[in-house]
This record gives structure tokens, C-alpha cells and sequence, in this order.
């Protein structure tokens, strides 16, 4: 029961996350732009990334699409890491691995919904 509880809280944190990357994406805020500009993004593949970020946080919600919704996530966080490995900044990448890291514990531990 405490498990599904602690679960459930980095589910929630985990979804409130997503839509908050995803809506600054999404609505082309400066520092989203700034940073994703230098790895020649245009603001249209920005967008597309930040509603591709918001639609999985929705699915993590749902049991059925809980493991595409974390695993979508988890992409993202793997792309941006990956970039940022690319520009040798290892300060960007250890910013970005606890939120991969949360999505592998969230798929680890199942939709507490689940039956």
C-alpha cells in the first residue's frame, strides 16, 4: 500500500513535469528555444516535441498506455541527453538522468491502478 502511494506521488510528478517542458516547448518560451536552437531545432519541431512530450505525459495517467506514455517520456529525455553529450556538456546531462531515471522507476514499480 505505501509502495502504490510513493508510486503514485512520482507519477504525479512525473505528468505534472511533462505538461510543464511540454507547454514551455510547446509555446516557444526563450530558454526552451535557446536551448534547443543550438541543436538547430526549428520552433516547428520544437512544438512538435513539447506536444509529443505533453501527449505522453497524458498517457503515463492511464493503465493501459502507461508503459508507451513512460517509455515516450523516456525517449525524449534520452534524445535531449544525447545532444547534450554531443556538446560535451556533462552539467546537461546530469540534469536530465534523475528524470530518466524517475520514468525507469515509475515503469519499474506499475500503474498503481493496475489489476
Amino acid at each position: 500500500m505505501v509502495l502504490k502511494i510513493i508510486n503514485s506521488a512520482l507519477i504525479l510528478v512525473a505528468v505534472f513535469m511533462g505538461f510543464k517542458q511540454g507547454y514551455a516547448m510547446l509555446s516557444g518560451k526563450p530558454e526552451m528555444v535557446e536551448m534547443f536552437s543550438k541543436w538547430n531545432f526549428s520552433k516547428t519541431a520544437l512544438m512538435i516535441n513539447g506536444a509529443v512530450t505533453i501527449i505522453s505525459a497524458i498517457l503515463i495517467l492511464f493503465p493501459k498506455t502507461f508503459v508507451y506514455g513512460n517509455f515516450l517520456m523516456a525517449t525524449g529525455i534520452l534524445l535531449i541527453i544525447c545532444l547534450h553529450l554531443l556538446d560535451k556538456d556533462l552539467k546537461g546531462v546530469v540534469i536530465e538522468l534523475p528524470f530518466l531515471l524517475l520514468n525507469l522507476v515509475i515503469i519499474y514499480l506499475q500503474h498503481p491502478l493496475k489489476n
